[in-house]
């Protein structure tokens, strides 16, 4: 009797339980209320989790809880924390469920939000504005090092689609190599505007504290633009749930099911690219997340796409949430990129995964 086999078929059984799935679902969604609740608590200023309870339950005007705090307590939460704490589990989402995409239609544990050129084209984006010295070009609603490195994450990944389509199609190993032949151009391009700009000895190191990751959002606008974009992001994405277990079996067999291959491969391109987009255009460069998170939720609740989007979602959003807070306060003295929290995390789960399964992933 092979006892390992066994309990691997009994963990199969159970996590095919309609309640198994329900059950990790919620512990997910109060994992990250904790975490967001704890991460607005600490700080240089420490604000218990009750007072700050309330003073949310009053933000809704549904509740009315006699003020016994002080009112730069208030002050602290809804205009300096709240609006990173936010940005940080809408990053962490948006990240996670691209994750999920680019695996899911490449076939592909490696696969992850930056993989077709996002990161490259968001940078290139990021080192323009750094660059100009003109502060008129920043919005009100969105300041121009976001809106730039959006516009460029999204049109290098057309960019990159349009050189990988062949007669109609779009292989993926073709897509894969266009995307790190792109990266390598941009990231060149992004060298050349850096050294020929005068403006560059002022602008290098914030740009590197951009590229290192952080989410640096001081006030509501470019949340509320960013949670539009990423819940119309995933909503769509729950829509691409059977497509993406039909992609599972073979682009072949996704044919045979009556799924239009390019038009899917080009929506959930276009779609992964958006959420990546929005996610970096107020944190920068953060590693690990769209790729770790989808691999960890995998291996809990298995490949069925319409469990593993919104269980990455809310993964995605605590372990971000919680690495922000780390680097917010694990050195008083200075703010870690949150980059090097998630790297320092995620390395080391995902090469523990890559042993366990002997260099040989399950999909």
């Amino acid at each position: 009797m092979n006892l390992p086999y066994l309990t691997h078929k009994r963990y199969e059984d159970l996590r095919t339980h309609p309640l198994f799935s329900t059950i990790i679902l919620l512990f997910l969604g109060t994992l990250l209320l904790l975490v967001m609740l704890l991460a607005v608590s600490v700080g240089p200023t420490a604000i218990p989790l009750g007072t700050i309870a309330r003073i949310l339950l009053n933000g809704t005007g549904i509740f009315h809880f006699a003020r016994q705090w002080d009112v730069t307590s208030e002050v602290i939460i809804w205009q300096v924390r709240m609006p990173e704490v936010v940005g940080a589990a809408l990053v962490g989402m948006g990240l996670s469920v691209a994750g999920v995409l680019f695996q899911g239609m490449l076939r592909n544990p490696l696969a992850d939000p930056y993989l077709i050129g996002t990161s490259s084209g968001a940078s290139l984006g990021a080192a323009i504005a750094f660059t100009l010295p003109f502060d008129t070009f920043y919005g009100t609603f969105f300041p121009l090092t976001s809106l730039l490195a959006f516009v460029g994450a999204l049109v290098t990944v057309l960019f990159v689609y349009s050189l990988a389509r062949v007669d109609g199609r779009t292989p993926v190993i073709t897509l894969i190599l266009a995307g790190v032949v792109i990266n390598s151009v941009l990231i060149a391009c992004q060298t050349l505007v850096l050294i020929f700009s005068p403006h560059a000895q002022f602008t290098v190191q914030a740009l590197f504290n951009w590229l290192s990751g952080g989410v640096g959002v001081a006030s509501w606008q470019p949340i509320a633009i960013v949670s539009v974009l990423i819940a119309f992001g995933f909503v769509l994405a729950m829509g691409m749930a059977g497509t993406l277990d039909a992609f599972a079996l073979g682009e072949d067999s996704a044919t045979h099911l009556g799924i239009h291959v390019e038009q899917r491969k080009l929506a959930i391109i276009a779609l992964g690219s958006l959420l990546t987009a929005a996610a970096v255009s107020i944190s920068g460069l953060i590693g690990f997340v769209g790729l770790v998170v989808p691999h960890a939720m995998r291996l809990l609740l298995g490949p069925r796409h319409r469990l593993l989007l919104p269980a990455s979602a809310l993964g995605g959003a605590a372990f971000l949430t919680l690495a922000d807070m780390l680097a917010r306060t694990l050195i008083t003295s200075t703010v870690l990129p949150v980059g090097v929290i998630t790297a320092l995390a995620g390395a080391p789960f995902f090469l523990f995964i890559l042993r366990r399964n002997k260099r040989a992933y399950q999909w």
